[in-house]
């Protein structure tokens, strides 16, 4: 029974029964969610898939695009040149993660509710991801700058 059962679905039983809790917990949560402002959740999915899909995914190839133009690590498509690109992406798409999850206390825009809530001011927010966006740049040089010195002396990783 197992083998067929496998056979069928390309998975155990056990499998299935935890993609449909994931499912039922994901349910319950959309109703959660839903049952407050539904206006406002659809306003803003709606809002942030045509943000994302029609301003940032060009503003991010083009911006990929520039960085390969402007680096300098050998001929396009080379693997001096795709670290460099990559030591460069890394951090900033951590960054801008960090800007994204946090943007209401780094805006200062937190409103009442987090004060509230914490007894803290959102005032530390934009220097605290101003130093940790400065602090992955950096490692991430110091990274590429050892991969360089290492290569540069033949050893290999």
């Amino acid at each position: 029974m197992r083998r067929l059962f496998r056979a069928v679905y390309g998975e155990s039983v056990l499998h299935l029964l935890v993609l449909l809790a994931s499912f039922a917990l994901c349910g319950y949560a959309l109703t959660r969610l839903l049952a407050g402002d539904r206006w406002g959740v659809v306003e803003w999915v709606v809002g942030a898939a045509l943000i994302h899909d029609v301003v940032l995914v060009p503003v991010y190839a083009g911006t990929d695009w520039l960085l390969h133009k402007a680096s300098r690590g050998g001929r396009p498509g080379s693997p001096a040149r795709i670290a460099v690109v990559n030591h460069v992406r890394v951090p900033a798409f951590l960054s801008l993660l960090l800007l994204l999850v946090y943007w209401p206390l780094i805006s200062q825009d937190a409103g009442p509710t987090y004060r509230n809530a914490t007894l803290l001011s959102p005032g530390v927010f934009l220097g605290r991801w101003l130093l940790i966006t400065a602090v992955l740049f950096a490692a991430s040089a110091l990274l590429l700058v050892f991969r360089g010195w290492r290569a540069a002396r033949g050893e290999h990783k």
